[in-house]
């Protein structure tokens, strides 16, 4: 699916998605990764919501969000109490939904100014 949205200066916004990918900015990624309205990081090395390692969210929590959405690819699912624990700590907002979702609520989040990141699993 194709997505409008005015662009907001430099910023990164996805401007489609599909089964097995994400396009950011009129690039395809076909692989995880996580994206900030001035960062797009694709070596995020989780391929599902259980493979969330220490590492993969010690580096969400080093970017501080007011927000993580994290797309949980074609379905949704929710990660563990641990990674939920971790977040809720920093103090920092987590939503889960399924990738579609996830970057359609990117798009209005960062357009609204907000400190939004997502965590996409493609």
């Amino acid at each position: 699916m194709k997505l409008h949205l005015a662009a907001k200066g430099d910023q990164n916004q996805f401007t489609a998605y599909g089964d097995g990918y994400v396009i950011v900015n009129q690039q395809r990624y076909e692989r995880s990764l996580v994206v900030t309205p001035q960062l797009i990081h694709d070596a995020w090395s989780v391929t599902s919501i259980d493979s969330i390692s220490a590492d993969a969210l010690n580096f969400l929590l080093t970017l501080k969000p007011e927000i993580l959405l994290l797309g949980t690819g074609a379905t949704h699912r929710f990660p563990g109490p641990a990674v939920m624990r971790e977040f809720a700590r920093a103090q920092i907002g987590v939503e889960s939904m399924d990738t579609a979702a996830a970057c359609r609520t990117f798009n209005i989040l960062m357009a609204e100014g907000r400190n939004v990141i997502a965590a996409i699993i493609v």
